[in-house]
């Protein structure tokens, strides 16, 4: 049996009096690529959030790297995270810090490595994802949108994570940029990072990247399963979803829970 490196059990997430999250029990395999879809505010975020420690839970169970994080405080925290790459919707980098700088800000925040060698693994990781050296000094202004997304991912793998999670890694992207995001997400699985929890509302990227797909509609999973049997299969909340209708009747209704999750971060320390 593979390897489980998270394992959720009936999941409960509260803002005020909005239930976000309502039980959402999954796993996620060493080698495997989760992807989460659901509409604005159906608590996508809020679970990826959960999985990296950076809220709490208000019931269920949440293993991490055969650790459980419910109650862990942030000190032994840390370790954990350092086993894992965050890339933010909004790739949350600082304005004022030049790429370089920005990639190499968790080596110089969670290792001891040189400056030397600090520099050499910036390159590496900007070569990963397909960006130069000349790069280096722009600042995120100077960037597309899609370099800038990029160069999040980049520095995402600085601490050589085991395991990758991706919120909206496509959003605000055009149609060219959105694919060459998702096939650096495959490219990453050949050996740079093979595990990956990704939420999207993205279809065309859901199809390219997962292996398994789950569909979370008012704070629960509607679907959760291969990703050929959800996002092909005939289940009317699923399709209705796909489809941007509203739920059938007697189904939670996308959105539902919407609350203060606390998506945004600019300039990440992450």
């Amino acid at each position: 049996m593979p390897e489980l490196i998270v394992e959720a059990s009936d999941l409960r997430k509260n803002f005020d009096s909005n239930a976000v999250l309502r039980g959402v029990s999954f796993e996620l395999a060493k080698g495997e690529t989760l992807v989460v879809m659901g509409g604005s505010g159906a608590g996508k975020t809020v679970l990826l959030r959960l999985v990296a420690g950076l809220i709490r839970p208000d019931g269920g169970r949440l293993t991490v790297f055969g650790r459980s994080i419910e109650n862990l405080t942030e000190e032994a925290l840390l370790p954990l995270r350092r086993r894992m790459g965050y890339v933010f919707q909004s790739a949350a980098l600082f304005d004022s810090l030049s790429v370089h700088d920005n990639v190499a800000y968790p080596l110089r925040e969670h290792t001891s490595l040189g400056e030397a060698e600090i520099d050499e693994r910036v390159v590496r990781n900007l070569s990963v994802v397909g960006l130069s050296s000349e790069v280096l000094p722009l600042l995120p202004s100077e960037l597309s949108g899609g370099m800038r997304k990029r160069v999040g991912i980049a520095r995402a793998l600085s601490v050589e994570p085991e395991m990758l999670l991706f919120d909206e890694p496509t959003a605000g992207l055009d149609p060219t940029n959105s694919k060459l995001v998702a096939d650096l997400m495959l490219d990453l699985r050949g050996g740079v990072c093979d595990t990956a929890m990704v939420v999207t509302h993205d279809l065309e990227l859901a199809r390219t990247v997962a292996d398994r797909v789950a569909v979370l509609i008012a704070g629960q999973f509607a679907a959760l399963g291969p990703a050929d049997e959800v996002l092909s299969g005939h289940n009317p909340a699923v399709q209705a979803f796909l489809a941007g209708g509203a739920a059938p009747s007697g189904t939670p209704q996308p959105g539902a829970g919407r609350g203060k999750q606390g998506q945004g971060m600019r300039g990440s320390r992450w």
